[in-house]
């Protein structure tokens, strides 16, 4: 008998509101930032239309039916070609699971949707000085640096 592998990644639909919030918490925790992740959280409504959506990918990585790690993403149509690109938001690893093929397995499964979906690209940011992030990006592609702005709205 071979033993049960150690994780499996589940693509939230809008029936899994509870393993949302679930991801919303261990980013929070893994990001150290639980008042953006938990301080105020979409209705079930709005989790529902999100989960629902073509435009919106939502990854967990589930030991024992818990959430040990989580992704978040987004299809971005494009306008120069009937083509899209796939920007990965959010991805974390609850610290006591880090290390084990999880950041990398939620990679994989995001590239898959993305091959299935049309996708020329997967693309993801990480802040300098994150070498850990930046070890496991550079491990599954190409660096190319550019800054990044934040202009506000209002």
């Amino acid at each position: 008998m071979t033993p049960a592998a150690p994780f499996t990644i589940r693509r939230l639909t809008s029936s899994d509101i509870a393993l949302m919030e679930e991801l919303m918490t261990m980013f929070g925790a893994a990001f150290g930032e639980p008042e953006t992740y938990t301080g105020a959280r979409p209705g079930r409504a709005y989790l529902e239309r999100l989960l629902g959506s073509d435009d919106f990918i939502a990854l967990a990585a589930l030991v024992d039916g818990t959430v040990a790690g989580g992704l978040a993403g987004y299809v971005l149509p494009k306008f120069e070609q009937e083509r899209s690109e796939i920007y990965i938001y959010d991805l974390a690893v609850a610290e006591a699971e880090r290390r084990k093929g999880i950041a990398t397995a939620l990679i994989e499964e995001t590239c898959a949707i993305a091959k299935a979906q049309g996708a020329y690209v997967v693309f993801v940011q990480a802040e300098n000085g994150d070498e850990p992030a930046i070890a496991l990006y550079s491990k599954l592609g190409k660096r190319l640096d550019a800054l990044h702005f934040e202009i506000e709205v209002g």
